[in-house]
């Protein structure tokens, strides 16, 4: 999970299906800047070119305590997020009803580690006091790795998979690095796998902050 930069103002489509009784909040305007916004990636996995996008409710509609509070939840801007069916699903459980970080406010990488070692994931807040960090570490985790059932063990291990490819990706380059590191290719290559807009990006990133210092430069 990385910070992203939604844009504004809020699409024409959300005031004007919040009037209605059986309004919609994923309107082609809608779908259209989320898709744009988030880079076609799951806010959550960050898994990229998704097939199977869905608008999420940062903090579920249900939640509100009248009409009026559900309506606003259902239609503001600010509380819809694109994401994929596989985190979606997780994320549909009460615990994670609240204190997820909303990283169109707050950076993410600033108070969660996203790592791999050793072949697992290893998704912990940075301070553990910090509630909305914990509550969303194990969020990020349990994407990667809640497997009670059928599809949810192929769709965690799939993500596992592309995760590791795309850490493979950034372990051959700076290998070409340290081997040749004047390399312009290799430098450009490294830019564009570290970029926030990039697959897993924040699992890339932490480790350049970790492992390769003089790298953190192009973060």
């Amino acid at each position: 999970m990385v910070k992203i930069e939604r844009s504004t103002p809020a699409p024409e489509s959300l005031a004007v299906e919040k009037t209605k009784a059986d309004g919609k909040y994923d309107k082609p305007d809608v779908v259209e800047r989320l898709k744009k916004d988030f880079n076609n990636k799951c806010y959550i996995c960050e898994i990229n070119d998704l097939q199977d996008p869905q608008i999420e409710h940062l903090k579920p509609h249900s939640v509100g305590r009248d009409i009026e509070q559900k309506l606003e939840l259902k239609f503001d801007w600010n509380n819809l997020f694109w994401s994929c069916g596989h985190c979606n699903g997780i994320k549909n459980q009460r615990k994670y009803d609240e204190h997820i970080i909303d990283c169109c406010k707050a950076d993410p990488e600033d108070r969660i580690y996203f790592r791999l070692c050793d072949g697992k994931t290893e998704i912990i807040a940075k301070n553990m006091d910090d509630y909305d960090a914990k509550m969303t570490a194990e969020l990020v985790y349990e994407v990667f790795n809640k497997k009670n059932t059928g599809m949810r063990i192929y769709r965690s291990d799939m993500r596992f998979h592309e995760l590791n490819k795309e850490m493979n990706k950034l372990f051959d380059t700076l290998d070409e690095l340290t081997v040749a590191p004047s390399s312009a290719f290799a430098h450009r290559k490294l830019q564009a796998l570290i970029r926030r807009e990039s697959r897993f990006a924040a699992f890339k990133r932490c480790y350049i902050r970790e492992n390769a210092a003089e790298y953190v430069k192009y973060l």
